[in-house]
């Protein structure tokens, strides 16, 4: 997800993929990944998450939202953005930085590009 995108549409596409995602973090081993319900708050997404979450984003404060595409999708919504929790009782928040829909593996080749921009729905 190197290609930035206009993150206009960020909130169409969070009201259309619905509150629950994936947030990935790294930590000293790797990745780690969590289920959370996600808000947007202010054009930060906002969320709960757990020690490992914090104690990663207070290290290296990136993170990636990934929301899988639905049974009938071909998409799935990635968001990578820059990461804080202000304090161990207040929510996780990540600032976008760049969010594509990425084409999910197997699905028809000739559907359509392997990313889309994320755009205002229509």
């Amino acid at each position: 997800m190197t290609e930035k995108v206009d993150l206009e549409g960020l909130p169409d596409r969070v009201a259309e993929y619905g509150p629950a995602a994936y947030l990935v973090t790294i930590g000293d081993d790797g990745p780690h990944v969590v289920s959370v319900v996600v808000t947007l708050d202010d054009g930060a997404l906002t969320m709960d998450a757990g020690r490992t979450s914090r104690r990663n984003v207070a290290e290296r404060p990136v993170a990636t939202l990934l929301w899988p595409a639905g049974p009938d999708g071909a998409y799935s919504l990635l968001v990578d953005g820059d990461a804080v929790a202000k304090s161990a009782a207040s929510p996780l928040s990540v600032r976008p930085r760049s969010a594509i829909l990425h084409r999910v593996a197997g699905t028809n080749a000739d559907a359509g590009p392997t990313c889309l921009p994320v755009t205002p729905t229509a």
